[in-house]
């Protein structure tokens, strides 16, 4: 029998959720592609879809869009590559596609104070103007891209969704079977800083890495994917401590795409769509 005195909070809190979550939720497992890493998903593309595609229209309703210009053009050019990239590889390999069922769509917002850009499940991409000088180039904005259409390719929305249900119904679960009574705010704390950030953090650096890939497969160089966040840096000065960040520190990220750009060329070449 489990001691749960010598658990730590963090792993009483996880195994109730897992072990809770499973037996409730029936939550499906699968793998990330390329990286294989295992995640749990109890949402759907398709149930996805039917709330993001949605939103992200409601979205450009209420934003104003640069259309028909050099950079808005460009934009799509470079997503598209990017995307048809994406395809060739899959093919050439005989799997499947994890794109196959997006239906992409590229806006560039006319929002200069903000410096950002966005995926929706299903390929709806968004990038607002501020980031173009941070981008600064062709192949700063497909490094951009790559890491967006990353977000979405390994499902995180998904995954993210998914986590936090199995850690609500472990909550609940502790609360009312062992504990018998409700836990105090602290839990909430705990639940921040102990489970959802770093969570979010893996999923950044996995972007980063699955987005070099798509950058590289797509011809572009990959380098400016470091380069950016150097200029991020010069340009937000000092972020905050990356315990209390939902992403990597910069630092760390110049570090980690700089050590896997050598091997990410020789694995993952250029291919003409």
């Amino acid at each position: 029998m489990t001691d749960f005195s010598k658990l730590s909070r963090r792993k009483f809190i996880y195994g109730a959720t897992c072990t809770c979550g499973v037996s409730l939720l029936l939550p499906s497992c699968a793998d990330v592609a390329l990286t294989d890493r295992k995640q749990i998903k109890i949402f759907g593309d398709e149930f996805l879809y039917s709330k993001t595609f949605p939103a992200y229209e409601n979205f450009k309703s209420q934003n104003k869009l640069i259309t028909n210009t050099t950079e808005s053009d460009k934009l799509e050019e470079i997503g598209f590559r990017i995307k048809d990239a994406i395809n060739v590889y899959y093919a050439s390999r005989e799997e499947k596609d994890p794109t196959h069922n997006f239906e992409w769509e590229f806006v560039l917002v006319d929002n200069d104070k903000v410096k950002n850009a966005w995926c929706m499940p299903g390929g709806k991409i968004a990038f607002y103007s501020g980031i173009l000088p941070i981008a600064k180039n062709d192949d700063g904005i497909a490094s951009i891209m790559g890491h967006e259409i990353a977000h979405a390719v390994a499902r995180h929305s998904a995954e993210r969704m998914s986590r936090a249900m199995l850690i609500d119904t472990g909550k609940y679960a502790l609360e009312t079977f062992v504990l018998g009574q409700r836990l105090p705010s602290i839990s909430g704390q705990l639940r921040t800083y102990g489970l959802d950030l770093p969570f979010n953090r893996s999923q950044e650096s996995e972007a980063d890495y699955l987005g070099i890939i798509f950058s590289n497969l797509g011809g572009y160089n990959i380098d400016e994917s470091y380069k950016i966040w150097e200029r991020m840096q010069e340009a937000g000065g000092k972020g905050p401590a990356e315990f209390f960040s939902t992403h990597p520190s910069s630092k760390n990220r110049i570090i980690k795409l700089k050590e896997w750009i050598p091997q990410v060329r020789i694995d993952y070449p250029s291919i003409k769509a």
